[in-house]
């Protein structure tokens, strides 16, 4: 997947082995990597290295000087580096090994996902199979320690740091248990936790249910066996089905493509569009509709972005689905993966824009529903955590009491009437 001898020396012969398709995504893992790391301690070398695929790639001219001829100072790479668009970064060994995990459906750590609340580390979900579901740890938690080390005052990234540092096999974790206010110690192992980026339930009078939660290298078939699953239930093909990308933050712009692809028979999907010649491409459908033409409904949410946006969008402009919800992020940039040096660290550049099937650009805008309905109150994502890219459990959506979900509601009387 990724060419480990490019060097700026190979520039346009590397560019075909870049993951030109990594559009990146989103996702929300908490805790098991930190941010971007620091520009200023890379060496000289690697500073011209990324000054040569900045001046290359970068979707937008920044009118840089060519970095072979023209010598940075670390302070003028330092300012330049400001001026990337907030998904763009270096990625030290770490958060490109992270990455890689990600897109493949499986990371290595606790299963449990946090947010700053009132300036307390609080767990706010937990994965289902993961050892710190198993060892009692519960959503709504105050991390206290770790390892018996104080995290009062430390940031979430300090804690996700000493976390995947820990010389220990096992993780000491002391919580403070909102119900009881009592201090909880837990012994958890760092595993590899494997993750689902769809699941599905039948809904009535024939139709499903489809939620897509992330876009990683598994979702073409995780959605698949979805959607066999329920045709068998029903013995017959789905009468319609609901496709609920709500907090859904992205992922890999093949996976976009070929779900996508899984519900038309034709027409554009999506078309890319950069500086250099191989940014710019249209990716059309395929004759073949897994649904042989039952009604789509599709949900989306202010945290629907990246990947998840270019499947509404694919299937909105194409008049194959209904899109119902909020007005969604609006992601509508691509990311390549550009190896450096050896390939143990990577430079993850925008070097295109991507367009909807309408010609449109979503960027900073996000795709309009076709029937707008509010709900904030499922979401536990935020913008800051979609732009950072952070490694992430991406939140498996949890079937929501009908009454309660009135964007669901919508979409079922809206299949209903087809």
């Amino acid at each position: 997947m990724i060419n480990k001898t490019a060097t700026t020396n190979h520039s346009k012969t590397m560019y075909a082995g870049l993951i030109m398709s990594l559009l990146l995504f989103s996702f929300i893992f908490s805790f098991s990597q930190a941010l971007a790391s620091s520009v200023k301690e890379l060496k000289s070398q690697q500073i011209d290295e990324i000054l040569f695929n900045i001046h290359t790639y970068y979707v937008d001219d920044l009118a840089l000087q060519n970095s072979q001829h023209i010598e940075y100072s670390t302070q003028q790479f330092e300012r330049l580096y400001s001026k990337l668009d907030p998904y763009s970064k270096y990625l030290d060994e770490h958060e490109l090994t992270a990455l890689f995990n990600n897109t493949n459906g499986h990371y290595t750590g606790l299963g449990i996902e946090v947010k700053s609340i009132k300036d307390k580390i609080t767990i706010v979900d937990v994965v289902s199979n993961s050892p710190a579901k198993k060892a009692g740890i519960l959503a709504s938690d105050i991390i206290i320690s770790v390892n018996n080390e104080i995290v009062e005052n430390l940031t979430l990234d300090e804690v996700a740091t000493r976390i995947r540092n820990s010389n220990f096999s096992d993780i000491n974790l002391t919580v403070q248990r909102q119900t009881s206010k009592a201090y909880i110690s837990f012994n958890v192992a760092r595993t590899l936790i494997n993750l689902k980026s769809a699941t599905s339930k039948v809904l009535d009078s024939g139709t499903g249910y489809l939620a897509i939660h992330t876009f990683s290298n598994n979702t073409l078939q995780e959605v698949a066996l979805q959607i066999t699953a329920m045709q068998d239930y029903y013995d017959d093909s789905l009468k319609g089905l609901v496709i609920d990308l709500r907090d859904n933050p992205g992922g890999t712009l093949q996976s976009a493509i070929a779900v996508s692809d899984m519900f038309l028979q034709s027409g554009t999907i999506v078309t890319t569009k950069g500086r250099f010649f191989d940014a710019n491409k249209t990716f059309y459908a395929k004759r073949g509709d897994v649904l042989k033409g039952a009604p789509i409904v599709v949900l989306i949410n202010e945290n629907s972005a990246s990947a998840a946006e270019i499947l509404a969008a694919a299937l909105k402009d194409n008049n194959r689905a209904t899109v119902v919800g909020n007005q969604s992020f609006g992601k509508g940039s691509v990311q390549s993966l550009i190896p450096l040096g050896n390939g143990d660290t990577a430079l993850k550049l925008t070097t295109a824009k991507y367009f909807t099937p309408s010609g449109k650009s979503i960027d900073g805008v996000g795709i309009t529903p076709d029937v707008a309905i509010n709900q904030t109150n499922l979401s536990q994502n935020n913008k800051a955590v979609i732009i950072k890219n952070e490694q992430t459990k991406s939140i498996q959506q949890l079937p929501v009491s009908n009454l309660a979900d009135l964007q669901l509601v919508k979409a079922k009387q809206l299949l209903s009437m087809q």
